[in-house]
């Protein structure tokens, strides 16, 4: 070892000195929060519902991705919910009142094969804003893990935004790589809370 390896050693880990490169973190346009329910009849629909961890960069998204439990590993009855911070994933929210839904039915025998990386891609299209001018009308997104078959749903804001809504269905179709007969419909929510059966009518389908 020659004389002057030592002290750059002791240059190169010098306290208080950092790499600017691993400081650096890659800011998103919005502020999102992850939201987990979790079904315990005890509880309230509200009370099982918990906000979990908001973050804003880039990094700090895939940190959370790496340590969560994968979709489909979540027990039945239970959700995840990424929405931008500040709009809670329910209905009341006065940001997603006057909205509604487009919504994805997963096969149960999908679950395994196809649904973790349809809810990570749906999840890089949020934060990645993939809906361009339109991702102002995004809030969110949702999925369901239940016995008949799960649910995947983007949710957004106003249900009078035709061509927005239009949009965005087409690059989630698009994105998902989803067949042309895989249709997915578009739900008011107004209307999923007055159903009378188990569907809602569909505003919109593709």
């Amino acid at each position: 070892m020659s004389a002057e390896e030592p002290e750059q050693i002791e240059n190169e880990t010098a306290p208080g000195e950092q790499n600017p490169e691993l400081m650096i973190k890659h800011p998103l346009q919005n502020m999102w929060s992850l939201w987990f329910y979790k079904n315990d009849r005890t509880k309230s629909w509200e009370e099982n519902l918990m906000e979990i961890i908001t973050f804003d960069t880039v990094e700090d998204f895939w940190a959370l991705y790496n340590h969560l439990e994968v979709v489909s590993k979540i027990p039945v009855g239970c959700d995840y919910a990424l929405f931008k911070h500040g709009i809670k994933p329910m209905w009341e929210d006065t940001r997603n009142k006057q909205g509604g839904r487009w919504l994805l039915n997963v096969q149960k025998s999908q679950r395994n094969s196809d649904l973790n990386n349809y809810w990570l891609e749906i999840l890089l299209c949020l934060i990645g804003e993939a809906f361009g001018e339109h991702s102002d009308d995004v809030c969110g997104a949702v999925v369901q893990i239940r016995n008949k078959g799960d649910k995947l749903a983007v949710w957004t804001a106003d249900v009078k935004h035709h061509d927005s809504i239009m949009k965005i269905g087409q690059i989630i179709k698009e994105r998902l790589n989803l067949h042309p007969r895989n249709m997915i419909g578009y739900e008011a929510h107004a209307d999923t809370q007055v159903k009378t059966g188990s569907v809602a009518k569909c505003r919109f389908t593709l």
